[in-house]
């Protein structure tokens, strides 16, 4: 059989829809669709309790409107005091550290201190693809 031959057979039904794989890019893709929800799968796996835990006390840190809010104004590396995020807010300096500070005791801020002032900061920078998705998907 020549290259020809075998290119022919190749179309398969998902979803109802017939998917032609007679061409490279389409067989690219569909492998590339296992690929990754088979290392979805792999990761998953490997969570263990604790770490799944982490990251439930990081998300339902993060579930409320102020440190939502917190964490858009910290995105793409911006380092924020105290004082300049209240500002920002405009909600009392107390309730701006009361905030910060659950963010920052579930891992998902990090501060440092420079002179008189302490910079709060994101601990993963991944973490503002969280507040995008919510943008996005609050959206209409």
């Amino acid at each position: 059989m020549d290259e020809n031959s075998y290119n022919t057979v190749f179309s398969i039904n998902i979803n109802n829809r017939i998917l032609d794989l007679s061409n490279g890019t389409m067989l690219k893709y569909l492998y590339i669709c296992i690929f990754n929800s088979i290392m979805q799968m792999v990761e998953i796996k490997e969570l263990d309790s604790g770490r799944l835990e982490t990251a439930a006390n990081m998300l339902k840190a993060i579930a409320h409107p102020m440190r939502i809010a917190i964490l858009k104004h910290l995105e793409g590396g911006r380092k924020l005091t105290v004082t300049e995020i209240h500002e920002l807010l405009s909600i009392e300096q107390s309730t701006t550290s009361h905030h910060l500070g659950i963010l920052k005791d579930k891992g998902v801020l990090c501060s440092k201190r420079e002179g008189k002032n302490t910079f709060y900061y994101l601990k993963y920078d991944i973490l503002s693809q969280i507040v995008d998705c919510l943008s996005k998907c609050t959206c209409e």
